[in-house]
């Protein structure tokens, strides 16, 4: 039995074919970009992502075209009262280390959201599809909420259907109008202001008294053609000087007098 036993596990002395492979820390493959946001924007350099480096065919600058980042409006306008707001921002081009970013959607904090849907009120929703005057085809979600008359003593403010539709009409018709008349720059600007919700309060309350209108989410469907001057657009004309503010004209007062001139 001893016999059959004798050289029959040669390798064990010997390390395993191959042996170990070393461990190497996986961040020594990557490098970090900055993210450079639109100029209409208070914050230009709004944070950093991490991609491998370019090895052979796999080019990084590839890898981080179409990268969607999620920010709040707090933080890029430096304005603590739009926290509620979180825009989406994409990678279009990347020039060196920078990510040049460009609008891709807004959204609405699910607290500021929850906070505002309460009992005994209706919830009146609508949704339009519109086309920019530079060919981007925008999706835009408005919510708004009934009220109390003035000298209203019943508890609850529920609206009926016809009024829920033409409330919801008013509304389709003022964001296709924001939309439409002009390009996608023209339209963040006025979503940054937020003063649509307010127009359409103003408009819908000959229907019925409404709260709390915000136009609550905008997504982009489709794009034009890639096109870098468009996009330097976003990133350049901002920044040039225009001069100090004057102040605004006091008009005189003047008398109107039987002909001639005073």
């Amino acid at each position: 039995m001893v016999a059959l036993l004798v050289g029959k596990n040669k390798r064990l002395t010997k390390s395993k074919k191959g042996g170990k492979k070393k461990a190497i820390d996986p961040f020594l493959k990557k490098e970090w970009y900055k993210l450079i946001a639109p100029s209409i924007f208070a914050k230009k350099e709004c944070g950093k992502t991490i991609i491998t480096k370019t090895q052979g065919t796999k080019i990084a600058s590839d890898g981080l075209k179409g990268r969607v980042v999620e920010l709040s409006l707090a933080d890029l306008n430096d304005n603590e009262a739009m926290a509620y707001r979180k825009i989406k921002l994409c990678v279009e081009d990347v020039q060196g280390y920078n990510c040049l970013l460009n609008f891709h959607g807004m959204d609405m904090t699910r607290d500021k959201l929850c906070s505002l849907i309460k009992k005994k009120q209706s919830i009146i929703e609508a949704n339009v599809d519109a086309r920019t005057t530079d060919g981007y085809i925008v999706r835009l979600f408005c919510i708004a909420f009934t009220k109390k008359q003035d000298d209203q003593l019943k508890e609850t403010c529920y609206a009926k259907s016809a009024k829920v539709r033409s409330i919801r009409t008013k509304m389709i018709n003022a964001m296709s109008t924001l939309a439409g008349k002009g390009d996608l720059k023209t339209l963040v600007k006025a979503l940054i202001a937020g003063t649509t919700g307010e127009e359409i309060e103003k408009e819908a309350s000959s229907i019925f008294p409404i709260k709390d209108c915000y136009i609550r989410k905008v997504k982009v469907i489709k794009k034009p053609k890639f096109d870098v001057t468009a996009l330097m657009e976003w990133h350049n004309d901002e920044g040039q000087d225009v001069g100090q503010n004057v102040a605004p004209a006091i008009p005189e007062e003047t008398v109107a007098g039987s002909g001639g001139r005073l």
